[in-house]
């Protein structure tokens, strides 16, 4: 199993390359994401849908192809040090687990070398939207050319 990583800059953007992931053959298993997320009490169970600015008739109505119901599974996380995050796919179940070392603990433990966990995770904090995708070694390569097709920055393959 390896993993392809990459940020975008707004939603709009990451939203595109989930979409581009789902249409490549690529699944909710396989797919990740991790954006910065701000609610208040009462968000209830779309607190990970509103903290992205997506109400739910957008999710609904104005998404493509598969993008709503990966968000549908998006979750939002209290992670230390970092504050509320809207996490699905894999990555979120490792990010869950992993409340004390942050986003780069839970890239560590998906195979992306502690310095970059690190370069990710401030990446994040700054506001930027992390895709990842893992997948057997004769996919990631079709990954990384979406992730770089949709505009991600720093795509890398570990």
């Amino acid at each position: 199993m390896k993993s392809v990583i990459g940020t975008y800059g707004d939603r709009s953007e990451a939203e595109r390359a989930l979409d581009a992931l789902k249409n490549g053959g690529f699944n909710d298993r396989e797919i990740s994401l991790v954006a910065k997320g701000e609610y208040s009490e009462g968000d209830g169970e779309n607190a990970g849908e509103e903290s992205m600015g997506m109400s739910s008739g957008a999710i609904t109505g104005g998404a493509i192809g598969g993008v709503a119901g990966l968000l549908a599974g998006a979750g939002l996380l209290a992670i230390p040090g970092i504050g509320p995050l809207v996490a699905m796919g894999p990555l979120a179940a490792t990010l869950g687990g992993a409340a004390t070392g942050g986003i780069a603990g839970g890239l560590i433990d998906a195979g992306i070398p502690e310095d970059r966990g690190q370069y990710y995770e401030n990446e994040v904090r700054s506001g930027r939207f992390l895709v990842m995708v893992q997948s057997g070694e004769d996919r990631i390569e079709d990954a990384a050319g979406i992730l770089r097709k949709t505009g991600a920055k720093d795509v890398e393959v570990h």
